[in-house]
Order: C-alpha cells, then sequence, then structure tokens
C-alpha cells in the first residue's frame, strides 16, 4: 500500500526547495512574466512525473546496471547549468529578454532528464514509496497524478516570486544583483549536483 500522506509530503519539500527547476523559473517570472512561464511550469511537472512513473517501471536499473549513465547525465546536467548561469548573467535588463524566449514545455520536460534533483526523486520514489510490482494505472495515477497536483502550486510560489519583483528589475543596478544571484545559485547547483 503506497503511503500517499508521506508522497505528499516528500514532493512537497523537494518541489518547493530551490533546485534548479525553481531559479530558472524564478529567473523566466522575473524576465517574461507568470503567464509566459506557465508551459516551464507544466512542462517541469510533466517531465519530471513521467521520470517518476518510468523509473518506477524499471528505468532505474539501467542505471544500476550502467553506472556510466549516471556520471555522464551528470556532467551534462552540470555543463547546462553553467551554460544557463552564464546566459542569465550576461542579460541585463529586462527589454534584452526580447530576444530570448522562455523554455517551451517540451524544453522543460527534457530537461528533467539531466536535472539530478529529478532523478533523486524519481529514484527515492520508486525506491523508498512504492511496493514492488504495483501495476501501472496505479503507478500513472498516484505517482503522476499525485505530484502534478503537489508540485505545480510549489513551482507556481517561485515563478509568482520572480513576477513581483519584475517591476524592480527595471532599474539595471536591481537586475544585475538578481541575475548575479540567479547566476550563483545555478552554478553552486551545478557544483552540488556533481559532488552527490
Amino acid at each position: 500500500m503506497i503511503d500517499l500522506p508521506a508522497l505528499a509530503t516528500y514532493y512537497a519539500v523537494m518541489s518547493i526547495t530551490p533546485g534548479p527547476n525553481n531559479v530558472m523559473v524564478t529567473a523566466s517570472g522575473a524576465s517574461f512574466g507568470y503567464r509566459a512561464t506557465l508551459p516551464h511550469i507544466f512542462g517541469i511537472g510533466l517531465g519530471a512525473a513521467l521520470q517518476m512513473v518510468l523509473t518506477a517501471l524499471g528505468l532505474g536499473i539501467v542505471f544500476q546496471e550502467f553506472p556510466i549513465l549516471h556520471t555522464v547525465l551528470a556532467w551534462g546536467g552540470a555543463a547546462y547549468l553553467l551554460y544557463l548561469a552564464w546566459q542569465l548573467l550576461n542579460a541585463s535588463t529586462v527589454a534584452e529578454t526580447e530576444t530570448r524566449r522562455p523554455f517551451t514545455i517540451w524544453l522543460a520536460m527534457l530537461f528533467q532528464a539531466i536535472n539530478p534533483k529529478a532523478w533523486v526523486m524519481a529514484i527515492t520514489t520508486a525506491a523508498v514509496f512504492l511496493p514492488r510490482h504495483t501495476p501501472f494505472p496505479l503507478l500513472f495515477l498516484v505517482v503522476g497524478g499525485l505530484f502534478l497536483v503537489v508540485n505545480l502550486p510549489c513551482v507556481s510560489v517561485w515563478a509568482l516570486f520572480g513576477s513581483g519583483v519584475r517591476h524592480l528589475l527595471l532599474r539595471p543596478t536591481y537586475r544585475r544583483v538578481f541575475n548575479l544571484t540567479m547566476s550563483t545559485l545555478l552554478v553552486l547547483t551545478a557544483v552540488l549536483s556533481l559532488r552527490g
């Protein structure tokens, strides 16, 4: 039997705490506004939910058999986070974001494949919270559905925060401090992901 309150609590804690997704949606909310960040938010939820279901169905065994895949994903994810940090650091004004675009739903879904925190959630869900041989419909409904219900509001908080400070970021000094802070958090996330 799946302990739904424990699983929901785990999802809430992992979804609301800082990580690559939350840093990126905060920056997106500040740059593009909340509404334009919604595809990014839904992509995170859908991608991570799919990742958890697939891991529970046995994808985790692939990582046990081929540990080099974990290393490749960790380095690829870290490199991408560093690239995003560099891009964010060099976007000095809100007006410059007009030449960039927010993440699409598909890009946000794909990012979960190299997101170390998403992998931790997927593997922990499969190993700790799910009984062996959980039927697929139950996996899909409970794991995927519960994750989306919990994750979407948590990630939205970060995007709304970014959107809420957007008016302050019209001042170049504030924007620079914000970009530097978000870039630093992405770099720290990349470094920490390689230590785990």
